[in-house]
């Protein structure tokens, strides 16, 4: 690897793959960037379902160098439209699994951070059903970096097997319209975390790439309910905080 030219910013070098109008992703954006003010390198995973019961997901890891200090860091979470129990214990254990690797006491840290980090203050609501969230890992002793570093690409390893289950289960199931607008109603919640409270970060970033990770539609309604007792209703109870890795395995349904 050789870096890019002295001067380019995070964000601005690297490169981009889009996939658009496909079969299963309606939006699928996979971005490796880096930078050498500093030395920075990330990679980040955005995947946009064209099924609403295929839940969304987001994945970033990245590595920061300075004159004398390093760091990774890493976040995995999942953006239902419609809650399964099977799905979230499956996607949590995986998580929890790969950060028992390290520390049996990490998973628990790492997805609280999640469940901080992804909420919208102006709604009190989660973003989706969270994952795992670390930052400034730099492990102690004299292998402490080629640890770091070996965790954080199990990390992106466990994208797949965490992941792609859930979607094989869910990418063939019927809907309709009903489904496709509740669909476009939750995107609007992820647009809304990335361009109001996410803000700052969208701003020291790539505003191009930024965009290109938005999904390609979505909608807002004002102070719209979901019908008492609906499948819709009941993403609510999914989208509060719990020990998904915990619970017992569920059948997938």
């Amino acid at each position: 690897w050789t870096p890019p030219a002295a001067g380019a910013r995070f964000g601005r070098s690297g490169r981009t793959r889009r996939l658009e109008n496909g079969d299963v992703f309606e939006r699928a954006v996979v971005s490796a960037a880096f930078s050498d003010e500093f030395f920075v390198a990330g990679l980040s995973v955005v995947l946009h379902p064209r099924n609403p019961y295929v839940p969304a997901f987001q994945a970033h890891f990245r590595y920061r160098e300075t004159a004398d200090a390093w760091w990774f860091g890493g976040s995995v979470d999942l953006l239902p439209c419609y809650g399964f129990a099977s799905d979230a214990t499956h996607f949590h254990r995986v998580l929890k699994n790969y950060c028992d690797t390290l520390d049996p006491a990490f998973h628990a840290q790492a997805k609280r951070a999640c469940d901080d980090r992804f909420r919208l203050p102006h709604r009190d609501e989660a973003r989706g059903i969270g994952g795992i969230l670390f930052d400034h890992l730099c492990l102690p002793g004299p292998d402490g970096w080629r640890r770091s570093a070996a965790f954080t690409a199990a990390g992106i390893a466990a994208i797949a097997p965490a992941y792609f289950p859930l979607v094989r289960r869910r990418k063939d199931l019927p809907h309709g319209e009903r489904e496709r607008q509740w669909q476009l109603y939750r995107r609007g919640r992820y647009v809304e975390f990335t361009l109001v409270h996410d803000a700052a970060t969208a701003v020291q970033a790539d505003a191009e790439a930024i965009l290109t990770a938005l999904p390609p539609l979505a909608r807002w309604e004002a102070e719209f309910t979901p019908e008492p007792g609906s499948a819709e209703a009941e993403l609510a109870s999914f989208l509060v905080p719990r020990d998904w890795a915990a619970e017992t395995p569920v059948t997938a349904g």
